[in-house]
């Protein structure tokens, strides 16, 4: 018996990585990057497996597959579903939040909250792994992503609202919080102040301008591509907009050139997108598209030797499925009956959609035998020119209507309409539209495998980055510093919030003494200081105001400038 368990334990040994670690063990390193693939399921990353295994033979596994590691439970404060802001917060913060919080502490919810959350912290804005990073370290921060810049997850790791929507507030966060290097979408959402405080601050700022985004060699740089989200992979110009994979290698070069290291944060996501959507093809080669970008992170740190990688989605979507009810027999279907009509899509359902509006009707058809492989049959030939948003239908929009169109594949949005042609001729299925509350994967890499093994908790997810950067346990204490209440800050001092005389626009808080007086804006790193608010005081965070107890949070040694 002692012998059996003797074997046991080696062959235990063996099979497990060396050092591999959940608490207690892990190894700070200069760098980290975390890279999330919004809303990618289980069988979001199986589709793209089995797509990019058919298409390509030799290459059966994705980049990620030898450093999948275990499974992440991710939700929201007071629901087990949630979405990219509270979802990716927690893994910024440590803090679960609520459905649209970006990197800001929950309202308490009785009886809901999964853990006890504490009422009097509630809209109190929470430090991230990536300010922290910079406040303690000094490091580089960086984003990288395919959705426009003020998006829950780019906006998560960077700026903080209880309302993800609240791009106003959000974009001029962004700017002012002193990234190193941000690229993504967004051309139209970057405020005119905010550019003009990159230029003047040595940012290289670049709009739709590719060339000179590649040729660039400065250290700090924002490019912006598309008007709002860039376009899928599938879809994607390559003369015009570079790939998630290009934008992580120039976002790595140019972080790595800081002696103290950096954080950087990649985001596919645009897989959430199209899960949203219903689009198979459009979530299974964004997804490959991210695992590109995936291998040059995990080039860059087995090279580097100072740098730890971690890869997870902040959540599922869709609850796609490889095989369905009303494919007969699916379960018999060979590789090429399941993946073969699926690897001739060339266009996800947005750029079919976009394509149909800029041809005649009596191109559609060789539309879809060049890009789909096959022929809409009449009955679905007569359901396109009945979509209302389908410019060139012969059908007059007055006159469309769903009558004598199945039910199931009549939208009024072409793209939808086109999603669900393009899922017809495939044996996957959808079971929503939304996001889906399973647990996600996790893939992980450093330079001394103390990586994070089997299940983890998005809190404990946290607590593992913060570990890997070496500073454990100081999130809070640094949220505390500098996002304290302004009436606690200057509770010695006269002040004064005074409403913006300008529909919507944002509030003044002015603090004064006998001699000295302090002008302090919202959503800035800018802090006018003087009676004639003539001179300037730059903060290494950001001011955050909050309408719902109107209420700024800021740091508490701004009192120092009033001594």
């Amino acid at each position: 018996m002692k012998r059996t368990l003797a074997l046991g334990l080696l062959l235990l040994a063996i099979l497990l990585p060396l050092n591999a670690t959940n608490k207690g063990e892990v190894k700070p390193v200069k760098n980290l990057i975390v890279l999330i693939p919004d809303g990618a399921s289980l069988a979001t990353m199986s589709t793209a497996r089995w797509l990019q295994w058919y298409s390509n033979p030799d290459k059966p596994k994705l980049n990620i597959d030898p450093y999948l590691c275990g499974t992440v439970r991710t939700h929201s404060s007071n629901a087990p579903i949630g979405d990219s802001a509270p979802t990716t917060s927690c893994y910024m913060t440590g803090h679960p939040s609520r459905t649209g919080y970006v990197s800001t502490y929950p309202v308490a919810d009785p009886g809901n909250d999964i853990y006890p959350m504490d009422p009097e912290r509630a809209y109190q804005p929470l430090i991230t792994v990536l300010e922290a990073a910079k406040l303690l370290d000094g490091k580089a921060g960086g984003l990288v992503f395919t959705c426009e810049f003020p998006h829950a997850t780019p906006a998560d790791c960077s700026a903080h609202s209880y309302n993800r929507g609240k791009y106003e507030w959000i974009a001029p966060q962004m700017a002012h919080n002193d990234l190193s290097v941000v690229i993504g979408g967004g051309t139209t959402l970057l405020p005119a102040e905010s550019e003009a405080y990159l230029k003047a601050n040595g940012y290289s700022v670049y709009k739709d301008d590719l060339k000179a985004m590649r040729a660039d060699k400065g250290d700090k740089m924002w490019a912006l591509y598309g008007e709002r989200d860039m376009d899928y992979d599938l879809d994607r110009n390559v003369n015009e907009q570079p790939s998630i994979e290009e934008m992580t290698r120039i976002a790595i070069e140019k972080l790595s050139r800081n002696e103290n290291g950096f954080f950087l944060m990649v985001e596919g996501s645009k897989v959430d997108w199209a899960a949203h959507g219903n689009d198979p093809i459009g979530m299974a080669t964004d997804f490959i598209a991210f695992d590109k970008a995936c291998g040059v992170a995990l080039d860059f740190a087995r090279q580097n030797g100072e740098t730890a990688v971690v890869i997870l989605p902040d959540h599922g979507n869709s609850g796609l499925s490889i095989g369905v009810s009303r494919c007969t027999g699916y379960d018999k279907l060979s590789k090429h009956q399941l993946f073969g009509q699926f690897s001739k899509f060339k266009m996800t359902a947005q750029g079919f959609a976009r394509k149909v509006n800029e041809i005649p009707a009596a191109e559609v058809q060789n539309l879809f035998r060049e890009y789909a492989g096959f022929e809409l049959s009449e009955q679905e030939l007569h359901a396109l020119n009945n979509c209302k948003d389908y410019k060139n239908s012969p059908i007059p929009e007055d006159q469309r209507s769903a009558d004598g169109v199945e039910a199931s594949m009549y939208s009024g949005s072409l793209t939808s309409f086109m999603a669900k042609i393009i899922t017809s001729k495939t044996c996957f299925g959808f079971t929503t539209g939304g996001h889906t509350g399973e647990e996600v994967f996790l893939a992980a890499y450093h330079p001394q495998n103390t990586i994070p093994l089997g299940m983890q908790t998005n809190i404990e997810l946290n607590q593992y980055l913060c570990e890997v950067m070496g500073f454990s346990g100081k999130l809070d204490d640094l949220s505390n510093q500098y996002f304290a209440k302004h009436t606690d800050v200057f509770s010695d001092y006269k002040f004064e919030v005074i409403p913006s005389k300008e529909e919507g626009g944002l509030p003044v808080l002015i603090v004064k003494n006998k001699k000295k007086q302090l002008t302090i804006t919202p959503f800035s790193n800018i802090v006018k200081a003087g009676k004639k608010a003539n001179e300037e005081i730059r903060l290494n965070s950001v001011v955050v105001y909050v309408d719902k107890n109107n209420t700024f949070y800021l740091p508490q040694a701004l009192t120092d400038y009033l001594k």
